[in-house]
């Protein structure tokens, strides 16, 4: 299914139950706008309900994944306007890449095909998981034109990649590659550019053929649990295992346990249940 012309900034094709979804603003770099801001929220509130699209890739137009927010659109034509409408503009970019994204129902993989730079670092934390080119190109610029990183940048940093790198590449601006990204534990994996699309593919089939109830528990618990103590950890991790139990309707625990211990079909080390529903 393609969503054609639906949104201005923003390509949506769903294909084999995987959501394509490409910031469109080549010219731009798919520097995030107001624009694309507001467009991404009704792009992740729509595809949420699409029953076809079980996983979420988000990629790039052209030779970037995003260049960061819009210095011109974003700051400066912001900055004259009153302070209720700078306010707006705020909670929209959070309320796609931060809110939305981070605990998003359904799998989300970023695909970073080219430029990655400032504000882009939230949304690409915010994924589940992220694949990059070895060519693709990282950095926290701001500190070069006058601030520091804006939104929750530092804080998808210091969650990723730890306390001496990220003050490196905040304080310096310097820029890095994928495979320094993936050393750095930014991302999962960084290919050549040539085969980012078949390596996101394949990881986006294994995902589709999880159980998506079980799925969605495991992915946003972990997100949670690192948030609590290790008290508060025990009952909720222990409440969401029951409320995963009572919403599969695949009943994928019994049947998982079935086919390990009673037909010895299976070994979960190494390869899932087979899906019965």
């Amino acid at each position: 299914m393609t969503y054609e012309n639906r949104w201005e900034t923003v390509d949506v094709n769903v294909e084999n139950g995987i959501a394509w979804v490409t910031l469109n603003r080549p010219e731009k770099k798919n520097a995030m706008s107001p624009t694309l801001n507001r467009e991404m929220i009704d792009v992740l509130e729509t595809l949420e309900l699409d029953q076809d699209a079980r996983v979420l890739v988000l990629t790039g137009a052209g030779d970037s994944w995003t260049a960061g927010m819009d210095l011109k659109e974003y700051f400066r034509e912001v900055d004259t306007q009153p302070e209720i409408f700078q306010e707006r503009i705020r909670r929209d970019s959070c309320r796609w890449q931060w809110q939305l994204l981070r605990m998003y129902s359904k799998p989300t993989i970023a695909m970073v095909n080219g430029w990655c730079f400032g504000g882009g670092f939230s949304p690409l934390v915010a994924c589940d998981l992220a694949i990059a080119a070895d060519e693709a190109t990282f950095g926290l610029s701001e500190i070069n034109w006058g601030i520091p990183p804006g939104n929750l940048v530092s804080k998808a940093m210091a969650d990723t990649v730890g306390h001496r790198a990220s003050l490196y590449y905040i304080m310096t601006g310097k820029t890095f590659s994928g495979k320094e990204a993936e050393t750095m534990g930014l991302i999962n994996k960084s290919v050549p550019l040539a085969q980012l699309k078949a390596e996101v593919t394949e990881l986006a089939n294994n995902l589709l053929e999880k159980n998506p109830v079980v799925l969605r528990t495991a992915k946003n618990g972990f997100k949670r649990c690192r948030e609590l103590t290790w008290d508060q950890n025990e009952d909720y991790l222990y409440a969401k295992l029951d409320q995963c139990i009572h919403r599969d309707t695949e009943n994928g625990r019994q049947e998982g346990m079935k086919q390990f211990l009673d037909e010895k079909s299976i070994k979960p080390g190494l390869q899932s249940y087979k899906r019965t529903g």
